[in-house]
């Protein structure tokens, strides 16, 4: 089952997110930053045992982003991780949020979850304020994709 996260998850959490942020695939974030931000978390959970994570944070009323999409090995390829993406589109669309995007090196999953490819540069300023902590700035090799939940249809929720 995917619900909102509860600050009992934060640990699972940040143990999902420092194994991908090793590998390179996520940014890091401290369990304190977990801590402040876990209203914007949902988790899939399993028997109790969280195996895996996604975040939904707001910018705007017309924008949010999906971030830090984790599932554990044992779980992959077993559709959590869209689980965990129409978790937080519905969350937006409930909200009233029009636009929903990404920053991902992983395009075709996100493709499947019906999102396109648009070019960084119509993201708000304050979108890139995360980016300073990531290992590979400023070379950026993420795409932006987003979908627009106006057009969406299909979704869950």
């Amino acid at each position: 089952m995917v619900r909102k996260a509860t600050l009992k998850d934060a640990e699972a959490i940040f143990t999902l997110i420092s194994f991908y942020s090793k590998e390179g695939l996520l940014l890091p974030l401290t369990l304190s930053e977990i801590y402040e931000n876990i209203r914007d978390f949902c988790v899939v959970d399993i028997d109790g045992d969280v195996k895996g994570c996604g975040a939904l944070k707001i910018f705007s009323s017309e924008l949010a982003e999906i971030r830090s999409v984790a599932v554990s090995h044992e779980l992959k390829g077993r559709g959590w991780g869209r689980r965990i993406v129409e978790f937080c589109l519905c969350e937006a669309k409930d909200m009233g949020i029009s636009k929903v995007f990404v920053l991902t090196t992983s395009v075709d999953f996100f493709a499947k979850c019906g999102f396109s490819e648009v070019d960084k540069r119509i993201l708000p300023h304050k979108v890139w304020k995360d980016c300073i902590k990531c290992p590979r700035f400023p070379d950026c090799d993420e795409v932006a994709m987003i979908k627009d939940l106006e057009e969406s249809d299909g979704l869950p929720c």
